[in-house]
């Protein structure tokens, strides 16, 4: 990095005290684009890097609602719109004890370059809530949601800013905050993505980061003539993308033989096949139980409890040939990233946001392996939610099938996009490069032409 982006980032830590996310988010997009700025001088005299890296607007405020007890609680709501130079604002809401403002500010920033790469005209933005609906019953989230909505309604809007779901936003959460939002704007639009299928929803939008992580994978993989197929692969979580991502795998011939939660993992040799999935899904579906149980239905199978600080997680220490990251943030870190190359990893593909601290990072791209960054490979999510946006905008719903296919077509288009760029830019191979570069040209010139704004 050379002296003027040093002093660059240097400046978003002064800027932004205690968001060590954010930095890391920015500061590996910032290493990527030194060639182009090199290539583009007009990008460093309009400022667009520190332009992008600056939200919009972030707006912040306080959510009351009442417990089953009568209690009188309160949580911080946020939604950071970051970016619209392509489109309204689109990103997920994020409800957990863990959401602050730096954490959303990253998610945020991450979803400018991946709404870019899908092609689809739309901005990037997040939001959420330090809420957590664990343990909270309907009522208790009905109550939340709609105090959530009532201040937020008023800045977003189908041709401003779409949220969708994220960590803790399923289909529960989003249909009362649909509700709530209808109510006070007295409209029925596609104001939300991830919606239920009878009142606005697409097809596949569940299944869809999952699924379009493994269409990635296995595009890289096509690109050393292999396959999906009699693959072993360790996949971390168990919440909805991991579930797809499974499911998906299986569809494709691989072989699942981790999931995981906060507590801990399962390891099953034998592999997670379609009965032990729907297992799975029942337990966190609609049981909200704890990956243990997985152990105990299947005895064959390992339970590791993993204690929060370890220096490695010993998930990422197994034989196999993939790995499908869909937890959290920086779920691996360096020793972890050695621990899979070590083990025989030659395929990496992100389905949390920048699950791979940057050590992490250096350690697969030192090893030539195959590594999708987040922001191209879980794409999926975010592309379906676009289609969503669409079919509402012509009061109309495709199949499944066709559903299926733009996404799949989508996918390949991410893949594409992210090869032509390393291979211009002299990194032949390096996805990050490709995605972080292909991302931020589309918004940079949609920020040139359209002036200091």
């Amino acid at each position: 990095m050379n002296d003027r982006l040093v002093r660059l980032m240097d400046d978003v830590k002064a800027r932004n005290p205690a968001q060590p996310e954010f930095h890391q988010a920015v500061e590996e997009v910032v290493d990527s684009l030194e060639l182009v700025l090199d290539r583009r001088p007009e990008y460093r005299s309009q400022r667009i890097l520190e332009r992008i890296i600056e939200p919009e607007r972030v707006i912040l405020f306080r959510v009351p609602w009442v417990d089953d007890q009568g209690d009188v609680r309160i949580n911080r709501g946020f939604r950071v719109e970051m970016n619209s130079a392509i489109g309204p604002y689109k990103g997920g809401l994020r409800f957990h004890p863990s959401v602050t403002l730096g954490i959303l500010k990253f998610l945020a920033f991450e979803q400018v370059f991946k709404n870019a790469l899908t092609t689809l005209p739309m901005g990037g933005g997040k939001g959420g809530s330090d809420f957590d609906p664990k343990g909270k019953s309907d009522g208790e989230v009905m109550r939340f949601c709609q105090s959530f909505m009532t201040e937020l309604y008023r800045h977003i809007g189908p041709n401003t800013d779409v949220p969708a779901g994220d960590i803790g936003v399923g289909g529960r959460e989003i249909g009362y905050l649909f509700g709530q939002y209808k109510r006070l704007a007295n409209e029925f639009t596609g104001v939300l993505t991830g919606k239920g299928l009878n009142w606005g929803g697409s097809l596949i939008r569940p299944e869809a980061t999952g699924c379009g992580t493994v269409y990635f994978a296995a595009e890289m993989l096509a690109t050393r003539g292999d396959t999906l197929d009699g693959k072993t692969c360790l996949v971390s979580g168990s919440g909805n993308v991991a579930q797809f991502t499974a499911e998906k795998l299986l569809d494709l011939g691989g072989r699942v033989v981790t999931l995981s939660d906060s507590s801990g993992y399962i390891y099953d040799e034998a592999g997670v096949d379609r009965e032990k999935l729907a297992f799975v899904m029942e337990l966190k579906n609609h049981r909200r139980g704890r990956i243990e149980e997985y152990a105990q239905e299947y005895p064959d199978a390992a339970y590791t409890p993993v204690e929060d600080g370890a220096d490695h997680n010993p998930l990422w220490n197994h034989a196999a040939d993939c790995a499908f990251p869909s937890a959290t943030q920086n779920e691996i870190n360096e020793q972890d990233a050695r621990n899979l190359v070590a083990n025989g990893v030659q395929v990496v593909a992100e389905g949390a946001n920048m699950p791979t601290v940057a050590g992490g990072v250096e350690v697969f791209l030192d090893a030539g392996i195959l590594y999708g960054p987040g922001k191209a490979a879980n794409a999926g999510g975010v592309a379906v939610s676009g289609l969503e946006m669409a079919q509402n905008s012509m009061r109309f719903s495709w199949s499944r099938e066709e559903v299926d296919r733009r996404l799949h077509g989508i996918m390949k288009d991410i893949h594409a996009t992210c090869v032509a760029v390393s291979d211009e830019f002299g990194t032949p191979g390096n996805y990050v490069n490709g995605a972080n570069i292909g991302g931020f040209i589309k918004v940079a010139d949609a920020m040139m032409d359209q002036g200091i704004v």
